[in-house]
């Protein structure tokens, strides 16, 4: 069984959402800080993770991204500037985290996981796409009939986000802040155990304690154990897959795999 742990290494911009005037450079020290956070955890219990990164937060945290590329984890596209996303980010995106970096990059994510195009991704370059959270969320994504775990279309692997097998309940990052923690964790289990592998996501600012921050005008789901409470929580799921015998793969990895 294999574990695929991934994190949406964006600028912090969910106030704006909330109608919060929140700068790149407010939204960047965020992200920084829950990176750093989130790599501190990895470290300590010795597993790799793929981090899908904006070209935005490439160009404004180039120490970070270097601290993700030594520890030995993968470095992914997620577009170019988080809030306003463009139809040529998804080529935009390689050019600015190749440049940043020094590599080259299999992966990519549309921001907030909205449609792309299969074949131009491929013609960019990419060799997988995980832009799929093939969940039943009404209002937010409606894929009852999307493929649950990886296929292959026009020529690039497909990784969508985990779900159950029975009522595609959704094993993102919200569900592990206000699932009961053992319910969420024997979910995943479960999953995984029917699928052979379990993959999901998170974000950086996840991991910065948003209740301590009133001004950022954020829901109780979002800011519901996140801070260092995340922290603890990544590490039990960590610690639990570990228990289960999976092994931490990056994307590249297991798509190279398939």
């Amino acid at each position: 069984m294999k574990a695929l742990l991934s994190f949406d290494t964006e600028e912090f911009d969910v106030p704006r959402e909330h109608g919060v005037k929140f700068s790149l450079t407010d939204g960047m020290k965020v992200s920084i800080y829950g990176t750093n956070r989130i790599l501190d955890c990895l470290k300590a219990n010795g597993v790799k993770a793929t981090f899908f990164c904006t070209g935005n937060f490439a160009e404004n945290a180039p120490d970070t991204m270097q601290r993700i590329m030594a520890e030995g984890h993968e470095v992914a596209c997620h577009g170019v500037d988080h809030w306003e996303p463009k139809p040529t980010d998804f080529e935009e995106s390689k050019r600015i985290v190749e440049k940043v970096t020094g590599i080259t990059v299999n992966g990519y994510r549309q921001p907030r996981m909205f449609k792309v195009s299969d074949s131009e991704i491929k013609r960019v370059g990419y060799k997988y796409n995980s832009s799929l959270n093939p969940a039943f969320i009404p209002g937010k994504y409606m894929h009852l009939t999307a493929p649950r775990t990886w296929f292959v279309k026009d020529g690039v692997v497909q990784i969508p986000a985990s779900v159950t097998p029975w009522l595609r309940i959704p094993l993102f990052w919200l569900s592990l802040h206000n699932f009961p923690e053992s319910f969420y964790q024997w979910l995943v289990v479960r999953t995984m155990r029917h699928d052979g592998y379990f993959t999901t996501y998170f974000h950086p600012w996840e991991f910065y304690d948003l209740n301590a921050h009133p001004e950022f005008r954020m829901p109780f789901i979002i800011r519901n154990h996140s801070g260092e409470e995340m922290v603890a929580r990544l590490d039990r799921l960590i610690k639990r897959l570990k228990k289960e015998g999976a092994e931490f793969v990056t994307y590249s990895s297991f798509a190279d795999e398939t």
